[in-house]
């Protein structure tokens, strides 16, 4: 199977769990009351509860596969970091793959550190009844 078909299936299939993960989520606040209040409601069999596990499924399939993605396109990602990274220094140079590769996956670091920081300020910050 060539690089080409991979992207596109995983495309379509990035799509498929894009849409699929925005259903549940319409149908979480359209179909059932407020989750407070949503106690004994059950659509096709399934509670708030059950559909709200079903959209945490959702939406880590389509992390996972967004990483994979992330993975297919790593080089391109890393050169365009680089390359904007360079222009802020003034730099006029080509950047090497292996330092392009570093810029990658300093910035990858980064967000993965935001994102860890803002859950733990998040569970901190949770205030019992």
């Amino acid at each position: 199977m060539s690089r080409t078909t991979v992207n596109f299936l995983l495309d379509c299939l990035l799509l498929l769990f894009f849409l699929a993960l925005v259903w549940v989520t319409f149908m979480l606040r359209v179909a059932f009351p407020n989750a407070t209040a949503a106690g004994g409601y059950l659509l096709w069999g399934f509670s708030y509860d059950a559909w709200a596990g079903v959209q945490f499924a959702l939406f880590l399939v389509l992390l996972g596969a967004i990483l994979l993605h992330i993975m297919l396109h790593w080089s391109w990602v890393c050169g365009v970091i680089a390359n904007r990274v360079s222009r802020l220094r003034g730099e006029k140079t080509r950047i090497d793959d292996g330092s392009q590769t570093i810029y990658g996956a300093a910035a990858l670091i980064v967000v993965v550190n935001i994102l860890g920081v803002a859950l733990a300020v998040a569970c901190l910050s949770v205030q019992a009844p």
